[in-house]
């Protein structure tokens, strides 16, 4: 885990193409006083921020942590800090976990935390790697518990309703499990195929996507909202 978050995140800090195709399908559910938590070096921060009056942003490690301090010193609508979520005196209007919720043991207690630091009528965003079948060693280099299942996301998961649900990425499901087979013993993706998997097959992803109607991919996407 040394080399994380260096690698591993900074090279999909590269993977654009990628990051906004994702962000698309949870925008409109993006408003008021947002918590980013686990923020990493800011690759969806950078996107989405700028039409919002306030962005809080959370982060453990201290490298990461850095970078956003870096990365975003001359925005002031950012507020940056290592602060857990149950460390919130106030409450937000969107909470969002991309690529954060596996890397948490205790999910359903995290979960339950960021609901009570969520206004009502806010919205919880969540972003999670997909299949158990397919976890790998990069899986277990950069700390993930588990890759989530479709049965996770409940319509009601802990009092809320669930506003949509999709899987995303279906040519990189297809892409992991053969990476999974052929090279097994791979921790971190080359440049190379960060390249190749967000320029080159990212068009056919949303293309697929479409086709097959948001039903297989390699991530699930999952809006809540709080009544």
């Amino acid at each position: 885990m040394e080399k994380y978050p260096e690698i591993a995140t900074e090279r999909f800090d590269n993977a654009n193409f990628h990051i906004n195709y994702c962000i698309k399908f949870f925008k409109d559910f993006l408003k008021g006083n947002i918590l980013e938590v686990g923020a990493g070096c800011g690759s969806f921060t950078k996107y989405y921020n700028k039409t919002f009056e306030s962005v809080t942003l959370t982060e453990l490690d201290e490298k990461n942590l850095n970078d956003l301090k870096a990365k975003f010193k001359n925005q002031k609508n950012i507020t940056i800090t290592d602060k857990s979520v149950d460390a919130f005196e106030k409450k937000f209007d969107t909470i969002m976990y991309l690529h954060v919720l596996e890397h948490i043991e205790d999910d359903e207690a995290e979960l339950k935390n960021a609901i009570d630091k969520l206004n009502k009528n806010g919205h919880l965003i969540i972003m999670v790697p997909a299949h158990q079948s397919i976890y790998s060693n990069l899986d277990k280099a950069v700390g993930h518990h588990r890759r989530y299942e479709k049965k996770f996301f409940k319509h009601d998961l802990l009092g809320l309703t669930r506003k949509k649900f999709i899987s995303l990425d279906s040519v990189g499901y297809f892409l992991y499990f053969l990476n999974k087979i052929f090279f097994k013993n791979e921790v971190f993706p080359s440049k190379l195929k960060i390249f190749l998997w967000d320029k080159v097959f990212t068009p056919f992803t949303i293309f697929l996507d479409f086709l097959l109607m948001y039903k297989l991919g390699k991530c699930f996407i999952a809006v809540y909202k709080k009544n």
